[in-house]
């Protein structure tokens, strides 16, 4: 059966949903907000950025991110330095304990999926691995072209059309 590119893409939005919540259960307990988390990541594969910039990728307003890397720098999980380029600019940047903040998170995740691993069958955990790549390019594609405001709120309004997929529940 050939799957539509509209029914891929509403399967795929659908789940992407099941899959946030899914890593919302499996992330531990630090005191990190999904927002905080996603920040400290995009600053430790991405390099330091401005506030305006990280906002923009996070989709928060600048006044939130602002708060957001107040509390991170109170934290000890980043801190601010002059761009190098431009001394009028500031940066956020990663520090050492943000970055074993994220890797532990990580791993206390790796090792809950792992259990949930255990529960597939030998052909769905080699569908996942075979998935890798292509979850990959995805987010990448995300981030290389972000969608716009517009499309979210188009996307959002959208009906998820899952017939005829099996992946769980709906």
């Amino acid at each position: 059966m050939e799957i539509t590119e509209d029914t891929l893409a509403a399967g795929v939005a659908a789940a992407l949903e099941r899959l946030i919540g899914l890593f919302r259960s499996l992330s531990p307990a630090s005191g990190l907000s999904l927002t905080a988390a996603a920040t400290l990541a995009t600053l430790e594969r991405s390099g330091p950025s401005r506030l305006t910039r990280l906002a923009g990728r996070e989709g928060v307003t600048q006044p939130a991110m602002t708060q957001l890397i107040a509390r991170l720098e109170d934290a000890g999980l980043v801190d601010r330095a002059t761009d190098p380029a431009d001394g009028r600019v500031v940066q956020v940047q990663i520090t050492a304990d943000g970055r074993a903040m994220l890797a532990g998170r990580r791993a206390v995740r790796a090792e809950r999926v792992a259990g949930l691993l255990d529960r597939l069958s030998p052909d769905e955990r080699a569908a996942l691995a075979a998935a890798l790549p292509a979850m990959d390019a995805l987010a990448n594609a995300e981030r290389a072209a972000p969608v716009t405001a517009d499309a979210r709120a188009s996307a959002e309004r959208a009906e998820p059309v899952t017939a005829g997929l099996t992946m769980g529940e709906r």
